[in-house]
């Protein structure tokens, strides 16, 4: 394994999750603070989204002409610039200048969510999946960061609540450029045992298998965002629980979403990956069952950690079922394809998160995940069984026992 790429993507993940979790948990309460219209207060954060989707296309040409590294150092340089238009948005107190801030993050995410591919080009065949979490854990210390961000930065700045995050995340930001212009190219250090293959974009996408990987994510980062999105509103708008509170659920939220990692490698080593995929889509499901019996700080609690298991298993199972599809001549194309999809549908679930819960509320909100998880599940079960899949978990459990 290349030990170096990995630390240094561990670090910078640590950093872009630091800055996911606080511009979630507050993203939706500094949009109240700043329009009176309330079906736009989660605006900001769908356009981050939106930004990622219309940049996951330029991000993986940009990296396949410049490299790895040069793609995600442009992108920190982005965030850092973006962070600090925050700060001017709050001393205006400027929605449009806050959407523009979002957005330049919502940039820089699209380049940061091929961290895992990047990982994954770093290793062997046999050890993509564990490489895939391991990168993953990084948004671990995030987790922690971003609480502690979130509930002691607000009055760093004396006079503009929330400003001194903004400049601390700036801040952040140069220090993952720092940490980045150590990255190796990984595609240079990995060499895949497959035979060359340079097929058209169409040949990719029609496997099965590249349509249940692409699903598994989609699904996977749609509900989440979905429901993570509206938490904040409904706890604290709605229902009156303090920010601490609240950030307490996001933070539950997102260890649940990446300690999992610790354990999902290695599970996709045992149980295979469709099945820890199958199990993934029944922790949303169950996500759904436990938000629409209550109000309570438990219901909250244990929704969104359910919802952060089931996100991490499909998620991760997603990823690495994607890597059997394609060669590494493949790769960007189809890796391109991936991310617009699934980050497209995630920014139609930010804008859908603000507009459902003031005009229908938590539990019509709960109710739409349900009928799209019995479908990915059903969708998964069929695709156990087709003949990539079986080849290719044949071709590893060999590389693995040589």
């Amino acid at each position: 394994m290349q030990v170096r790429n990995l630390m240094v993507l561990v670090g910078c993940q640590l950093i872009t999750a630091t800055s996911t979790i606080s511009l979630v948990t507050l993203g939706g309460i500094i949009g109240t603070s700043l329009t009176s219209n309330k079906a736009l207060v989660t605006l900001p954060l769908s356009l981050m989204v939106v930004a990622v989707a219309s940049s996951a296309i330029p991000a993986t040409l940009l990296m396949r002409r410049f490299g790895r590294r040069g793609g995600f150092m442009l992108a920190s340089s982005v965030a850092s610039i973006g962070m600090f238009v925050g700060v001017i948005a709050l001393q205006q107190s400027s929605f449009v200048l806050f959407c523009v801030a979002t957005m330049m993050l919502g940039v820089n995410m699209a380049f940061t969510q091929q961290y895992r591919y990047a990982a994954a080009e770093s290793v062997a065949p046999e050890f993509v999946a564990r490489a895939i979490s391991f990168v993953l854990l990084g948004s671990i210390g995030g987790a922690f960061l971003g609480k502690e961000l979130v509930t002691r930065g607000a009055v760093l700045i004396e006079g503009i609540p929330y400003a001194g995050i903004m400049a601390a995340l700036a801040l952040l930001f140069i220090l993952q450029i720092l940490l980045l212009s150590m990255l190796q190219e990984p595609a240079a250090h990995h060499q895949h045992d497959e035979p060359h293959s340079d097929r058209p974009l169409g040949d990719i996408i029609r496997q099965p298998v590249f349509l249940a990987a692409v699903a598994g994510g989609v699904v996977a980062y749609g509900i989440m965002t979905l429901i993570m999105t509206a938490t904040p509103l409904s706890m604290h708008l709605t229902d009156g629980y303090t920010i601490e509170e609240t950030s307490s659920v996001i933070r539950a939220h997102v260890l649940a979403m990446y300690l999992p990692s610790l354990v999902a490698g290695f599970l996709i080593d045992r149980v295979g990956v469709t099945w820890l995929m199958i199990v993934g889509a029944l922790g949303l499901l169950a996500t759904s069952l436990i938000g629409l019996q209550g109000h309570t700080f438990l219901h909250y609690w244990w929704a969104l950690v359910l919802l952060g298991i089931g996100w991490n298993f499909l998620y991760v199972g997603g990823t690495t079922l994607l890597t059997y599809t394609y060669s590494m001549a493949e790769r960007f194309r189809a890796q391109a394809v991936n991310e617009f999809l699934v980050f497209g549908v995630s920014a139609a679930a930010s804008l859908l998160a603000g507009t459902v819960m003031f005009y229908f509320g938590w539990t019509t909100l709960m109710l739409v995940p349900i009928p799209i998880l019995i479908a990915i599940t059903m969708a998964l079960v069929v695709v156990r069984r087709d003949p990539l899949l079986q080849r290719r978990i044949a071709r590893v459990e060999g590389d693995r026992y040589d």
